[in-house]
């Protein structure tokens, strides 16, 4: 049972997918050492409880703690998670964050789902009391990102190399999933994915956005065994799914506790041209109308796991994001967590971690100084403010799924 406490929560960016430098070699980008928690960690852990937070989104670097099928480095894994449950601190564990160990390649490579597992269930097995888990991060955006438009890791960018990261994330998802419930019948999974929209600019555009308004649910649809309309089971098959390897979702759905995490930042939205082409089109809708759209689809229950802007919006930013989530909560919708991402400044988000410039993103609650910001202070502020009202609140109302 999920407890009738509210989830206030940040996380540590762990971000480590490669990238190609102009000068053509391979690159990988980790946040963690972009902004010194390698180095700092401790002293992470201890601004995270300044804050009177007690969950955070955190989890090992995949590519360095998984050396091969069966051979793991759990080092730096042991001494920071072991720390966290002396602090009190309860992570929501994040396995995989848009990247994968050297020698499994890339998300077209079929094996990765199997062996992803096995690191689930080593990690679960290692680490049995813990309860909270995002298997893979952001499945959605990891295959756009890698095998749509060319950015990540494969950087190929077409709909089949798409469809086929898209299942290969989806089936790794599941099966980390069933592996973590064969050793810790209680966890929780607390899926983190970024809702979208797709707006059309003019009436021509209009096929195309319905269609890209199917498409940004697939993830989700294929995880929680969603039957999907015919246009996606067309479009899944023309690019290389099998029928069987869309019914093994059906088959495989994850019964146990589902919260959907969603992630709302401002630029979730975007316009639809006539020629395909899209742009950022800024707040439109807002979280209230995209996490209502996701909740009457899945009717599960939700968290806000990842939002932020750069500053000096974000004292402004967290206060609407907090008003669409208690609204959508007073509307009867189980919310039952909200997350500013990150702790701290992240580095060259500006260019989705696709140029290594060292450009300092100001969207953490601390620099990287570790030194607090105004929004920092502000979350801190309406942390300490709402935590007994909202316990208050879920009084009696106990979701049970």
């Amino acid at each position: 049972m999920l407890g009738s406490k509210f989830m206030f929560a940040t996380g540590i960016e762990n971000s480590y997918p490669n990238i190609m430098l102009p000068d053509g070699t391979i690159k990988r980008v980790d946040e963690m050492e972009k902004t010194g928690h390698y180095t700092h960690w401790e002293k992470d852990f201890e601004l995270v409880k300044e804050m009177g937070i007690e969950f955070l989104r955190y989890g090992p670097p995949y590519y360095k703690t998984h050396l091969a099928p069966g051979k793991y480095d759990w080092g730096f894994t042991d001494v920071t998670f072991n720390r966290l449950k002396e602090m009190g601190i309860t992570p929501l564990v994040d396995l995989c964050h848009f990247g994968l160990p050297d020698w499994l390649g890339d998300f077209q490579n079929p094996e990765f789902p199997e062996y992803f597992a096995e690191y689930a269930s080593a990690f679960a097995t290692r680490f049995p009391d813990l309860q909270f888990y995002t298997p893979v991060n952001e499945i959605f955006i990891t295959a756009m990102f890698s095998a749509q438009y060319g950015w990540w890791n494969e950087r190929l960018s077409s709909d089949w190399a798409f469809v086929t990261a898209l299942k290969n994330l989806s089936k790794a998802n599941v099966m980390a999933m069933h592996a973590i419930l064969k050793v810790q019948p209680d966890a929780t999974f607390i899926q983190s994915e970024s809702t979208e929209y797709f707006h059309a600019i003019e009436p021509k555009a209009l096929p195309l956005a319905r269609f890209l308004n199917q498409k940004r649910f697939l993830s989700l649809d294929l995880t929680y065994g969603y039957p999907i309309n015919v246009t996606m089971y067309e479009y899944l098959l023309e690019n290389g799914m099998t029928k069987s390897e869309y019914h093994w979702f059906a088959q495989n759905q994850v019964k146990a506790k589902c919260v959907m995490g969603n992630d709302y930042y401002v630029t979730n939205e975007h316009l639809v041209h006539p020629d395909g082409s899209t742009q950022a089109s800024g707040e439109i809708f807002g979280y209230y109308v995209l996490t209502n759209q996701y909740y009457q689809r899945y009717k599960l229950p939700i968290m806000h796991t990842e939002t932020n802007i750069r500053m000096p919006a974000c004292k402004e930013w967290l206060l609407k994001q907090w008003a669409n989530l208690h609204r959508l909560k007073q509307d009867g919708v189980p919310i039952i967590g909200f997350t500013w991402y990150s702790l701290l400044h992240q580095v060259d988000w500006d260019s989705a971690l696709r140029s290594d410039a060292g450009n300092i993103n100001e969207l953490g609650l601390y620099d990287l100084d570790r030194k607090i910001m105004p929004v920092g202070e502000a979350y801190k502020h309406l942390i300490k403010e709402w935590k007994d009202i909202l316990l208050e609140e879920s009084y009696g109302l106990l979701f049970h799924h």
